[in-house]
């Protein structure tokens, strides 16, 4: 089985392929804008009539689209999380017409959740932020190719590799930069949020389940932890982890990304349905992975598609 696999270097995108070949039979193709791409594909810039080539070129059996971009203006974001599914359905339907499209989208769609209510796919979507209505139009597009495609709308993913354009990336490279200092103080914005977490790793169990899928899916899949966790919560257990002995001030600034979404939780029934699919690994699984990833040698990784830097 041929699986290519797009924005394979990044975060979401690297654990999808890792965990691809591991399996047997599976060729893992891998596509975007690195230089180590076997396909050189670039959602965001690329006409259909260069990417039809490529596609035909790769002669996938499925496609796992991590390219997105998750911070940047407008006009960055659209090109890469809107135009980009757009390009590459108009180009699979005459490339690669069989091959299964699973493209990760984000809890970010449905905008504000109601309190201790768990969001299902059927909700209504109403995204505050231009990251979430620019993932809604990728998702609209996908969902209504024709194409046998699925989107699994992904929670907040935790773990090794998180990238400092996201939230527990951002705090584990302040936590890195703090040190042991007694005396040091990391200034946040308001914690008070809670939010779905999910271990990355499990995202990539999904998609991988999501490609390799013998019957037909639903065209949205919640994937996320199941649960919601306040946003201190996670703060503190990464402070911990770290071994953070200095003080950590909210300075009750918001998310650009998040809006004024106090609230989120995704409801996975269908995805234990569909995919057999549960998350494995706890919130403290997560940060103590990122935690260990972060003290390696180096600057904390960029998502796939982020041209902010």
């Amino acid at each position: 089985m041929r699986i290519l696999v797009l924005g394979f270097t990044g975060y979401l995108g690297g654990h999808v392929a890792e965990h691809l070949r591991t399996l047997p039979g599976v060729r893992v193709l891998g596509g975007g804008r690195s230089p180590a791409a076997e396909f050189g594909i670039d959602l965001a810039t690329d006409r259909r009539e260069r990417l039809v080539p490529a596609l035909a070129a790769a002669a996938p059996d499925a496609v796992v689209n991590c390219a997105g971009a998750t911070g940047g203006d407008a006009v960055t974001l659209s090109e890469v999380n809107s135009r980009g599914p757009a390009a590459l359905c108009a180009a699979l339907r005459e490339a690669a017409p069989t091959a299964r499209l699973v493209h990760l989208g984000s809890a970010a769609e449905y905008g504000p959740g109601v309190r201790d209510t768990a969001v299902t796919e059927s909700a209504a979507t109403c995204p505050l932020t231009p990251y979430g209505a620019t993932k809604l139009a990728g998702t609209v597009t996908v969902t209504t190719s024709g194409l046998d495609a699925v989107v699994l709308r992904v929670g907040n993913p935790v773990g090794p590799g998180a990238p400092s354009t996201g939230l527990p990336g951002r705090i584990a490279g302040l936590l890195r930069e703090a040190g042991s200092d007694p005396d040091a103080v990391v200034r946040l914005g308001d914690l008070s949020a809670y939010r779905d977490f999910v271990d990355v790793r499990d995202v990539a169990r999904a998609a991988v389940a999501a490609a390799t899928a013998p019957a037909t899916l639903p065209r949205v899949l919640n994937i996320g932890g199941g649960k919601a966790v306040p946003v201190r919560e996670l703060v503190g257990g990464l402070a911990r982890v770290a071994g953070f002995r200095g003080r950590i001030e909210e300075n009750g600034g918001g998310s650009a990304r998040s809006g004024e979404v106090s609230w989120q939780c995704s409801d996975i029934t269908a995805a234990g349905d569909a995919l057999g699919w549960r998350p494995t690994l706890t919130l403290d699984d997560s940060l103590a992975a990122l935690w260990t990833a972060t003290t390696g040698p180096g600057p904390l990784p960029r998502a796939e598609g982020d041209r902010t830097a």
